[in-house]
């Protein structure tokens, strides 16, 4: 049976329309859903366990999703495993499809793929001009592209939970996870999808920009030297943004929005990493809109 863990942190608004997918199109015994409400002041519990009793609904004080991740993992029953965030949306197939190569036999002598994730839907029509063409950017990255981060989902195997359950607690937790695989030890799906909702406004993507600034700055500290540059190698470079104008000139514009959110962002996020506060969310609330 494949579980599925849900860590929630009021998320009343949105929980409700990924659970209803995941049900839409599983049976009973197919997924078993475990949602964690931590340190929720809202409705989150009422809602998903309203859902009868295929939604197992566990509540704890802490307003942490790497200790309601661990709290899930706790009551969650079986493999593979996916770890879902509250605020997206996926369907029943999609998770067929994410499991699938799980539990495929790898060929002789190639490495069996130990974690998955699907591809991203964007809707951007609601958003500003500026936030539209950044994500057209973003998009486009090689680290992006090939990486299970910033997805809202990860599929692992019983294998692939052991490398991911000795990581630290990080606000990065997804691009921790990503990493945690070589390239091929891990695949993005492409015949599965998400629907991540993304910033509406400005300022709302800064944050999040800010948040990720962050976390990435406490992930590069808890890396070991001898790891080699694997975190860099899932940050933007010059290099990167030229080969992208070389061949899609139109996107310059996108790129002049994109350098600016990151230079406005590395700035706003340097009280907090000298302070290392590492434990402040940075919550989008536009992506959350009705």
């Amino acid at each position: 049976m494949t579980s599925i863990v849900i860590p929630a942190h009021n998320e009343a608004r949105v929980i409700g329309r990924l659970l209803d997918s995941l049900l839409a199109d599983s049976s009973d015994d197919e997924i078993d859903i475990v949602v964690v409400c931590n340190g929720c002041t809202d409705e989150t519990a009422q809602v998903a366990g309203a859902r009868g009793a295929r939604v197992r609904v566990v509540e704890t004080p802490i307003p942490s999703k790497h200790a309601a991740l661990r709290a899930g993992d706790e009551h969650a029953r079986g493999f593979p495993r996916l770890y879902v965030d509250a605020d997206v949306v996926i369907a029943g197939a999609d998770v067929r499809a994410l499991t699938d190569p799980l539990l495929t036999a790898s060929p002789k002598d190639s490495p069996a793929i130990l974690a998955t994730a699907p591809e991203r839907e964007l809707p951007l029509a609601a958003c500003a001009w500026r936030v539209r063409v950044y994500y057209q950017v973003w998009q486009r990255l090689p680290a992006v592209r090939d990486g299970l981060f910033g997805r809202g989902v990860i599929a692992v195997s019983e294998a692939g939970h052991a490398r991911i359950a000795a990581l630290p607690p990080l606000m990065a937790d997804d691009l921790a996870a990503s990493l945690a695989f070589a390239p091929d030890e891990r695949l993005v799906v492409g015949t599965a999808a998400v629907v991540i909702q993304p910033p509406r406004t400005w300022s709302d993507l800064i944050r999040r920009r800010i948040r990720a600034a962050v976390s990435t700055a406490q992930l590069e500290g808890h890396q070991r030297p001898e790891a080699g540059p694997a975190v860099a190698s899932a940050r933007t470079s010059k290099a990167d943004l030229r080969a992208m104008l070389r061949k899609q000139p139109r996107l310059f514009a996108g790129v002049v929005v994109f350098v600016a959110a990151a230079v406005i962002a590395r700035r706003g996020a340097r009280k907090a990493i000298r302070a290392q506060d590492f434990g402040t969310w940075l919550r989008d609330e536009s992506s959350r809109q009705d």
